[in-house]
């Protein structure tokens, strides 16, 4: 089983892997004690002789540059074809500042070419290419050194396979007239915004009860400090604090160390030192915001007006449009999409490309009063009223 551990090596792969239409990777990496992934191995095949047509490259091998397989995820004639990429594209991005481009995500595809929601690898290697998968290395420590036969095999599996799942979900999406809906998706995938995390903005993912202005003032600014603090020395924002110690320190609001000491949910490291010292900094700052600066929930975050029946009625459509078109639900429409339309909200993804066509106009036509739903035997129909 080859193993790439020098750049002239690489760099011969990625020379005979660019003179064909597409190339499957994939990525082993470890996150458990780090912000930032810590890419341990990488997976590379193409449709070739069989022989040198599928490759591991080990990027943990001191000299080995992975600048020829960077040029190759820039080539604009070679499609880069992955499973549940966005974790990997994070860390090409965040390490090298490339996305690579086109770009083939075969758990979109899939979600819409009807194999279900986040549909997994292992999934479509059975029922597409009729083939099972080794599970025994799934859970390992890919940083160690030397790889086991069985680790190699199981990281080469998840790249050989996917020739074949591209290959029948590119054909499939070409016949359905679906290609345009995922490059929709994609085209999230490719944009660098969303692999990039601003201290600033941490505030909105932690979930609070209370919506008072000084108090989303003070978890924002203690967010902002653990999120800097866990970039900058690299550790899992968890180590710094959890988010049931950020709210009880935005409630508590602590002013000195005495106070910090009283907290139940805070980690013992971080009642001393400079977490502690960031934590009351952060306070303070909150504290002394002038009432004009103070932050508040958008429209998106609060609890919309919804019309209970009707978001009701928008959830029967929604299953009648994932059952007809074979596109996950979810892939249409989340259900605070599906709230949000309920209480009067038009500014949705689902009303917007793809998802429009296949539910968006039927969700409007319902919100107003024009169509109605009748069941059918088993199947949910639009009447015109």
């Amino acid at each position: 089983m080859h193993i790439i551990t020098t750049t002239t090596d690489l760099a011969a792969f990625c020379e005979r892997a660019a003179k064909t239409p597409y190339v499957t990777v994939d990525t082993e990496f470890l996150r458990e004690r780090t912000y930032y992934s810590k890419l341990c191995l990488i997976q590379l095949a193409f449709r070739g002789d069989g022989e040198t047509d599928a490759a591991l490259v080990d990027p943990l091998v001191e000299g080995l540059s992975l600048e020829p397989l960077l040029d190759l995820f820039r080539n604009p004639d070679v499609v880069k074809v992955f499973h549940a990429a966005r974790q990997d594209l994070e860390i090409f991005y965040i390490d090298h500042g490339v996305i690579p481009h086109p770009l083939f995500d075969s758990q979109v595809a899939a979600m819409v070419a009807g194999f279900g929601e986040q549909v997994g690898y292992e999934t479509l290697v059975r029922k597409i290419a009729k083939q099972s998968l080794d599970k025994s290395s799934r859970f390992t420590d890919w940083s160690r050194r030397p790889l086991s036969d069985s680790q190699k095999a199981y990281a080469l599996a998840d790249v050989t396979h996917l020739r074949v799942i591209y290959e029948f979900l590119r054909q499939k999406l070409a016949e359905t007239g679906r290609d345009r809906w995922v490059e929709e998706e994609i085209a999230t995938l490719l944009a660098p915004e969303t692999y990039v995390t601003r201290p600033e903005d941490a505030w909105m993912r932690v979930k609070t009860r209370s919506n008072a202005p000084r108090f989303l003032a003070l978890v924002k600014e203690l967010a902002r400090f653990r999120e800097s603090y866990a970039q900058e020395r690299n550790v899992p924002r968890s180590r710094v604090y959890k988010d049931d110690a950020l709210v009880e320190l935005a409630s508590t609001k602590p002013g000195d160390m005495a106070d910090l000491g009283r907290s139940r949910l805070l980690l013992r490291e971080a009642r001393k030192g400079e977490i502690a010292n960031g934590i009351l900094a952060a306070v303070h700052r909150a504290q002394s915001m002038p009432k004009d600066q103070l932050p508040s929930q958008d429209m998106a975050r609060q609890s919309p007006q919804v019309n209970p029946a009707l978001a009701d009625l928008l959830r029967v459509l929604l299953k009648a449009k994932t059952e007809s078109s074979g596109v996950a639900s979810k892939l249409i429409a989340t259900s605070a999409e599906l709230d949000a339309l309920a209480s009067g909200e038009r500014n949705v993804p689902a009303l917007q490309g793809w998802r429009r066509e296949v539910f968006g106009d039927d969700a409007l036509r319902l919100c107003d009063g024009r169509v109605g739903l009748a069941a059918k035997g088993k199947q949910v129909q639009i009447i015109e009223l």
